[in-house]
């Protein structure tokens, strides 16, 4: 069994995230989605909000697990016999840094590499920061990401300015 992991924040999941993970989830038996729950990150939708929102936008995608996780990456691979971290890149920045976090990653963990996957041109621009900008500024995001995010940051820019 081929088993893959895609991890991240996705503080929204965009339409980005989407793209990469349903093109992964075509190259492996598995794929787990991981969201990561960094307490020392501010986010704006708790862990479980970001999983459920992953999970309404992809429906159809049967070979996808969306899984919480506190920990490193590379200690969800070893303890669900992963040997593949899918990284999307945008941009020869995003590169760098996955890069560095790829080798990072090999020294702890030898037995996991990292498929990095160009975004998609469509995409290219996305980042879930400019889209929260964008949300709290009232401007249109729903080119952006699914209908079921776009749903839940409606609801949640409601209940900031209600504060």
């Amino acid at each position: 069994m081929r088993r893959a992991m895609f991890p991240g924040s996705f503080d929204p999941p965009t339409m980005g995230h989407i793209n990469i993970i349903e093109r992964a989830a075509a190259l492996f038996d598995e794929l787990y989605v991981v969201v990561a729950d960094n307490i020392s990150k501010k986010c704006m939708f708790t862990a479980e909000e970001r999983k459920a929102m992953i999970e309404e936008s992809l429906p159809d995608v049967r070979n996808m697990r969306v899984m919480i996780y506190q920990g490193l990456t590379v200690d969800f691979a070893a303890e669900h016999d992963i040997s593949v971290i899918i990284r999307g890149v945008r941009a020869m920045a995003d590169f760098a840094y996955e890069f560095e976090l790829a080798m990072t990653n090999k020294m702890l963990n030898p037995r996991v590499d990292v498929l990095f996957i160009p975004t998609d041109p469509k995409y290219f621009i996305i980042r879930s920061s400019q889209i929260k900008e964008m949300a709290r500024f009232g401007a249109d995001f729903s080119p952006m990401v699914p209908e079921p995010v776009q749903r839940r940051m409606k609801e949640k820019m409601k209940d900031i300015s209600l504060q």
